[in-house]
């Protein structure tokens, strides 16, 4: 990787060649089927999400769902617990595999506001978690299309992804999060 490119890289920035190289990744995501029961789990997430915000916590809500049953909500904990792994989807995967009393999450969906991260995303393969539905994507950490695609390697379980349900929703949701807390500082 050449110096320019690790300098925007660890700005948060890049060049529009790679930003478009990108959503081409994502909307090879995107052309996913999802349902109106999806869309009505993300607005669940979206929820949780302002419970987050509403506790100062980056603003994203996750659920896992199996059958129609919701076997476990959670949200960002980060900053409150001070623990790097508190993300929304590692809370409510802990919480799926205590109600189903083991480590593999079979037959269950994973709904989250936005994009998981790499850590998220080796927690849904290593959980055998089959599909996982996103809201909005995320350039900086997503991993599941937007910087980088783990379900584009070949582990022994790879996850049927869907983004982009709620998309601009759950962006605008966070943006506005980020925007106040660039007006407090």
């Amino acid at each position: 990787m050449n110096e320019m490119k690790e300098k925007d890289i660890k700005n948060g920035e890049i060049s529009a060649t790679e930003k478009n190289e990108r959503e081409i990744s994502a909307a090879e995501t995107e052309k996913c089927e999802f349902s109106p029961t999806d869309v009505e789990y993300i607005r669940e997430c979206m929820a949780l999400a302002a419970e987050a915000e509403a506790i100062d916590e980056v603003p994203v809500g996750a659920m896992v769902v199996r059958d129609g049953v919701v076997l476990a909500r959670a949200f960002n904990t980060r900053e409150s617990s001070k623990c790097a792994t508190h993300h929304a989807e590692i809370l409510a995967i802990e919480k799926a595999c205590e109600s189903l009393g083991g480590w593999r999450l079979p037959g269950v969906t994973l709904y989250v506001s936005m994009e998981p991260c790499a850590m998220c995303a080796g927690a849904i393969i290593n959980a055998r978690i089959p599909r996982v539905v996103y809201g909005a994507r995320d350039y900086r950490f997503g991993a599941f299309g937007s910087l980088i695609d783990l379900s584009k390697i070949p582990f022994n379980h790879i996850p049927e992804v869907v983004g982009g349900v709620l998309a601009e929703e759950c962006s605008a949701q966070l943006s506005s999060y980020f925007k106040k807390k660039r007006t407090k500082v």
